[in-house]
């Protein structure tokens, strides 16, 4: 028997089929937002909105002019990116009162309803993109609709939360240090961040321009290259005959990770061996390294952009942008001389190996209401490698937590593929 389609695909099949339609595709999208117990995935909603753009890409469709790949998709929009007649919180309630509503969209949401995407609504985050748990005392901390115990990881937390409800099939996130690939890790997701340049920040709101990249969440790998071809015009790339070599992190990182996660590692290392790759054990001491490079780095560039304004913030954000202001112009050098080192070290692990596997989060679970002082860092101290090399990253989805497929950088076409060759693998173990 076959394996199930994608949900995306299988949405674009009931279309072509006459089964559904969008309308009432959006119709059901909005009857699902903001389940959580928080109500709060959604920072910027008009259904009436919603169900008009949906309208006009059937119309669109309909005069045969266009191709549509993503016609009549719900998509949400993480609340950092211009959507036209709506705010931009970028999550603080100072911006979304100081700011207008948007004369025109973000080249991201331009892009996505060219593209023929419903967009549902605009997303919660944790304040500025500045933080991996997806609290936010402006908006109320974001809970997973699936279990209300628990955060969605962040900053991309509302994106995560309305692929876990049901309203969205494919949801934009931004991933700095991790804020893509952590929400999707801890909620069971597909996620893709794309490399270091790849896309458009016209109408987006910058954390840290070095290392800041735009990407996708969803439930499915096999999904990823179409979104990401539409979005990005990034081609999919034909699969290649030879093995892949693949790069298992070992070493003082890992031993912080608790058992589930050490589980969920083994997991996929056995699905990449039915897949005939070659699994080579890697333990990079510079590594270790990276928080202390990336995180004074990231402080100061995003305090250069929210100068003169940080007492609006939370307490925690405002210090670390204090931090990163009073950061002195000798230190700053050295730091990026540190990293571009780093990069250089980073590049020669893609001379060995074809990916690098690695788990995103050494925990599964962030309680709510609990003290996550602790969590940015030990989280970061497995994500930021990766942001320091501009590389683009897949999660690979688990009920346990997801671990990130790490590529060369630019190499995305050639990543989504091999995820693809996973998603279909996966398929075909479900019952």
């Amino acid at each position: 028997m076959p394996p199930r389609p994608s949900p995306v695909a299988a949405l674009l099949a009931a279309y072509k089929s006459g089964e559904t339609a969008p309308v009432a595709q959006a119709r059901d999208a909005l009857s699902r937002t903001n389940s959580n117990a928080s109500r709060n995935i959604y920072l910027a909603l008009d259904p009436d909105w919603t169900l008009a753009e949906a309208q006009r890409q059937v119309n669109r469709a309909a005069s045969g002019d266009e191709f549509l790949p993503l016609l009549g998709v719900p998509v949400s929009l993480k609340d950092c990116f211009d959507l036209t007649g709506f705010p931009t919180s970028t999550g603080s309630k100072f911006y979304a009162a100081h700011k207008q509503n948007a004369s025109e969209d973000s080249w991201v949401a331009a892009r996505l309803r060219r593209a023929g995407a419903v967009i549902i609504g605009k997303t919660h985050l944790h304040q500025l993109a500045y933080g991996i748990t997806g609290e936010n005392r402006d908006y109320g901390d974001c809970l997973q609709p699936a279990d209300s115990s628990l955060l969605t990881g962040g900053s991309s937390s509302g994106a995560a939360a309305s692929i876990q409800e049901g309203s969205a099939l494919a949801a934009i996130g931004t991933d700095t240090g991790g804020s893509v690939r952590a929400p999707a890790a801890l909620c069971g997701l597909a996620s893709y961040r794309a490399s270091l340049g790849i896309g458009d920040w016209a109408g987006g709101y910058h954390l840290a321009q070095s290392f800041d990249t735009i990407g996708w969440l969803c439930r499915d790998l096999r999904d990823l290259p179409l979104l990401a071809e539409s979005l990005f015009d990034l081609p999919p790339e034909n699969p290649t005959p030879q093995t892949i070599r693949i790069g298992v992190l070992t070493g003082p990182l890992l031993e912080t990770c608790e058992p589930d996660v050490h589980h969920a590692l083994e997991v996929w290392q056995d699905r990449l061996r039915r897949a005939d790759t070659q699994l080579d054990s890697f333990n990079p001491p510079f590594w270790s390294e990276a928080w202390d490079i990336y995180a004074p780095l990231q402080a100061h560039e995003a305090a250069q952009l929210h100068a003169g304004f940080f007492h609006e913030f939370d307490p925690t954000i405002a210090a670390r942008l204090a931090w990163g202001a009073s950061l002195g112009q000798s230190e700053i050098h050295s730091l990026r001389q540190r990293h571009a080192a780093f990069r250089g070290q980073h590049q020669q692990l893609f001379r060995q190996c074809d990916f690098l596997l690695a788990p995103v989060s050494p925990t599964n679970r962030l309680l709510a209401g609990v003290d996550h002082t602790e969590s940015r860092a030990r989280i970061l101290r497995l994500t930021t490698p990766a942001s320091l090399g501009g590389n683009p990253a897949v999660v690979l989805p688990s009920p346990e937590c997801g671990m990130q497929l790490i590529a060369a950088h630019n190499d995305d076409s050639r990543l989504l593929r091999f995820a693809t060759m996973l998603g279909e693998q996966l398929a075909c173990e479900e019952p």
